[in-house]
């Protein structure tokens, strides 16, 4: 079946890092570009700074996108680790949390497809990232939680999502 779609004529994006390298320049954040298809950046979060890696396959017109915490996970909490995760990924819309099994750290992942597409939007990459940035800082709590606290990854995860309402 994709074998018929590219016999009619195969456009291929623009390679959207040179977009997301605009982005993280306006945001002030320090970065390195790598090569035409790989870019790593630092993003300043409330609890942790985060590493951002985008990395672009013209091949498959896809990006691959992650945003990695600073925290590293301990072998013996990766168990309640992972049970978190798969807590955190049910709530999640778009993207999802795994853990970079080599540094040991937690990352939120997300694709994206643009086969046939002329390339990705200043401001479709900037929801992307926004979107990752604010479910880290979301979930980090709980995180800490399991990793440091000691709590369950359910009871954790309950704790972390209380939406507060005023000012104290």
């Amino acid at each position: 079946m994709s074998g018929m779609l590219a016999e009619v004529g195969e456009e291929r994006a623009t390679n959207p890092l040179d977009v997301l390298e605009q982005i993280v320049i306006a945001n002030d954040w320090t970065f390195e570009r790598r090569s035409d298809g790989e870019m790593a950046a630092e993003a300043p979060g409330k609890w942790c700074n985060y590493t951002l890696f985008f990395s672009w396959s013209p091949e498959i017109s896809a990006m691959h996108f992650s945003c990695a915490f600073d925290v590293k996970v301990p072998d013996t909490r990766r168990a309640p680790l992972f049970e978190l995760l798969a807590l955190a990924n049910e709530r999640l819309w778009i993207g999802h949390f795994g853990l970079e099994s080599e540094e040991g750290v937690p990352v939120f992942r997300h694709a994206v497809l643009l086969r046939g597409a002329p390339g990705a939007s200043a401001e479709s990459l900037e929801d992307m990232v926004d979107i990752a940035l604010t479910e880290c800082e979301r979930f980090f709590p709980a995180f800490q939680f399991v990793l440091w606290g000691g709590k369950a990854p359910a009871e954790a995860l309950d704790a972390a999502m209380l939406d507060c309402v005023g000012e104290a």
